[in-house]
């Protein structure tokens, strides 16, 4: 009943430990995860969830049961509602219907097969037709050959009125340098995440735990905030920082990791 159940069946697997997420449905009542194993499963029909519903509810839900999902939990979540979305579009889509040999004789309509005879024998007789022009063109042969000599002085010389100065204005805009384009009406992007790097390296280390606006601090446009909050999903990739929040929507706390002296990744290496 359901397409691509299969590969989807291994993200529709909540991590151990986490606050059961309930709904209330027409057809359903209980934990958001059976809901998501039973769609998986072809055991019930997609197009009777509202998945938009469901995502509301979630929104919705109260700060106490919400600061009880770390990241993991609200990524399961959000990978399940895509599944679920996409299965309900291919659901919802019309499917093209492929032709039979029925359909293509017509034999269900008289009046359908004797406008397609009707349109075999137009057929027909255009391709006579292309076929007698075809063997007429066939036996013409294109003249390779130049004007003789004796009929030369007939033949106007194409470069009698073209005198040195066109020939100069020709060359001079062939030869002009192509005029620049106006890019001043385009912002440059001044910012870079190496910079970013620095500036949060230098601010967590005087303060090694700091939230993450702080660490905007002085960041005027939109872009700056952007290439920071990069810089500090770089640190957190290389295991530098450590990145926590109490609630949700809440401020992201961002905790620096002191890394490994000298001696040690020396002995590593």
């Amino acid at each position: 009943m359901l397409k691509g159940a299969e590969p989807a069946d291994s993200i529709a697997r909540m991590p151990p430990g986490a606050p059961e997420f309930t709904v209330e449905l027409p057809l359903f009542s209980g934990p958001f995860r059976l809901l998501a194993d039973l769609i998986l499963d072809q055991k019930m029909d997609v197009c009777d969830v509202p998945v938009a519903s469901v995502t509301d509810l979630f929104l919705r839900m109260g700060a106490e049961a919400a600061s009880g999902w770390p990241l993991e939990e609200a990524t399961w979540f959000v990978a399940v509602c895509a599944v679920l979305l996409e299965l309900k579009v291919g659901r919802l889509l019309p499917r093209p219907v492929a032709s039979t040999e029925e359909d293509l004789l017509g034999s269900e309509s008289p009046d359908l097969l004797y406008a397609r005879s009707l349109e075999l024998a137009a057929f027909r007789h255009v391709a006579v037709d292309l076929a007698e022009r075809m063997a007429q063109a066939a036996l013409m042969v294109p003249r390779t050959a130049g004007p003789p000599s004796e009929l030369s002085h007939l033949y106007p010389d194409i470069l009698q009125t073209v005198s040195a100065d066109d020939l100069a204005g020709v060359a001079a805009k062939l030869l002009a340098p192509r005029p620049l384009v106006d890019l001043s009406h385009v912002t440059p992007i001044r910012a870079s995440v190496s910079e970013a790097l620095q500036a949060v390296r230098e601010r967590l280390s005087s303060t090694p735990v700091a939230r993450f606006r702080d660490l905007i601090e002085g960041c005027r446009d939109r872009i700056d905030v952007v290439v920071r909050f990069l810089a500090v999903l770089e640190l957190y990739r290389e295991g530098r920082v450590e990145l926590s929040q109490a609630t949700l929507f809440g401020d992201i706390q961002v905790a620096w990791q002191p890394g490994p002296s000298s001696g040690e990744r020396s002995a590593d290496a």
